[in-house]
């Protein structure tokens, strides 16, 4: 029983890559040398060029580093490299929950650290190429160890409640787990962009002016009214540009790159808060975060049902038996629900995206949003002929040509 988990864990491992690899290999062959028709007007022939250059160079360098971290983990299973860290962990003590820090934080400081070299070369090389970074090394140094204590703090806290409900709650551990996660998801929702973000980015209330007057008049016509307008520093790591929509009721709040404002017109900007808006009118938030609570629950049934099964910590090569290393082979054989369950979580996303899309163009801005998007794809020289399962796959978002014809459609009704 023991060698059979085992090998089923690596011919998960192997299914994931392969998958991955096939799905990477068709979108690099939909890739196009000349400007497809129905792309002319978006790109031009040279930044279309630049494109295709910018996403074949990342498909590459994917390559390479999903294959390194595929051969490290074989490696790792076949040489007994969990059960190693085990042995070592235990013998500096026997306390459980001391040891499964140790465990977790040494193996995901280690991991972090392997992987740093293509970190590195993945910001100060390929994104300073095409002229996207604006990271220094000071900051990236910084955000790394801010990084990590953010991990060790809230990753740590949250192993340390899954270890006590599974040995202190006995049968009563999935409500506990899950009513404690449902609390935590709830108020992240809340408050990460008043407690997460700052430790990252500073944000700044929007500046009064006609850009202000302008996102304030609409969301007066929407019903809806916000006051929390904020501009945030992504110039401060890129040139890419963004906008969200965080928090709820009294605590949400809009969320503006400052490269989004310097890229877009006002009324593309408001266009861009349309679509925002759409999304809380229409409840995607809440339906979002309740989708995550169900995913969540799912998880946290199946995590119960196989940390009790001995045979799990014994397949890793394990002398006995632990939570955490039951955990960890969990981890790995949860990979094929994971990947059902978000591309479930996708297609809803992406037709809440649809749907927020519309609710911008029942208010008369779809072309100014059309005309947004088209900037932002063609700044972040985004890759606008996917492969269709691709998208399937991968994409929380339609495609820009999807949107852009949605919208058109919407508007010629």
């Amino acid at each position: 029983m023991i060698q059979i988990l085992f090998w089923i864990i690596i011919g998960i491992i192997i299914f994931d890559y392969l998958l991955e690899k096939t799905l990477d290999y068709l979108n690099y062959r939909n890739m196009q040398e000349t400007i497809p028709p129905k792309l002319k007007g978006i790109y031009d022939e040279e930044k279309y060029r630049t494109s295709q250059k910018y996403e074949k160079v990342n498909v590459g360098f994917s390559m390479i580093t999903s294959t390194f971290s595929f051969i490290l983990i074989l490696v790792i299973l076949f040489t007994n490299g969990f059960a190693i860290l085990d042995a070592g962990v235990s013998n500096i003590t026997q306390n459980e929950y001391i040891r499964a820090l140790l465990f977790f934080g040494i193996l995901g400081v280690g991991m972090d650290l392997i992987s740093l070299p293509f970190q590195i070369y993945g910001t100060f090389v390929i994104e300073e190429k095409f002229g996207f970074n604006k990271t220094t090394p000071i900051t990236f140094i910084v955000d790394k160890l801010k990084s990590w204590l953010l991990g060790a703090i809230l990753g740590g806290g949250i192993l340390l409640f899954i270890m006590w409900a599974w040995i202190e709650t006995g049968n009563w551990f999935w409500l506990i787990v899950m009513g404690g996660l449902s609390i935590f998801m709830i108020f992240m929702t809340m408050y990460y962009s008043r407690v997460i973000v700052p430790l990252f980015n500073k944000q700044t209330p929007l500046e009064e002016g006609t850009l202000r007057a302008a996102l304030n008049s609409f969301s007066e016509k929407a019903g809806f009214k916000i006051d929390n307008i904020f501009v945030i520093d992504g110039s401060k790591r890129s040139t890419k540009a963004n906008a969200y929509f965080s928090g709820l009721g009294q605590k949400k709040r809009i969320v503006l790159y400052d490269t989004l404002i310097s890229d877009l017109s006002e009324d593309e900007i408001v266009a861009v808060l349309a679509h925002e808006v759409g999304h809380n009118k229409l409840h995607h938030v809440i339906i979002g975060l309740f989708i995550s609570l169900i995913q969540s629950a799912l998880m946290i049934w199946l995590l119960s049902l196989a940390i009790s099964q001995p045979e799990l910590s014994l397949a890793l090569g394990a002398s006995n038996p632990s939570f955490y290393m039951g955990l960890v082979a969990f981890g790995l054989l949860f990979s094929p629900i994971s990947m059902i369950t978000g591309i479930f979580s996708n297609i809803i996303s992406r037709r809440h995206e649809y749907q927020a899309d519309q609710f911008a163009t029942n208010y008369g801005m779809g072309g100014y949003l059309i005309s947004g998007l088209i900037k932002l794809s063609v700044a972040n020289l985004s890759n606008l002929t996917p492969h269709w399962l691709y998208v399937f796959f991968n994409y929380s978002h339609p495609t820009l040509l999807q949107r852009k014809d949605a919208i058109m459609s919407e508007k010629m009704s």
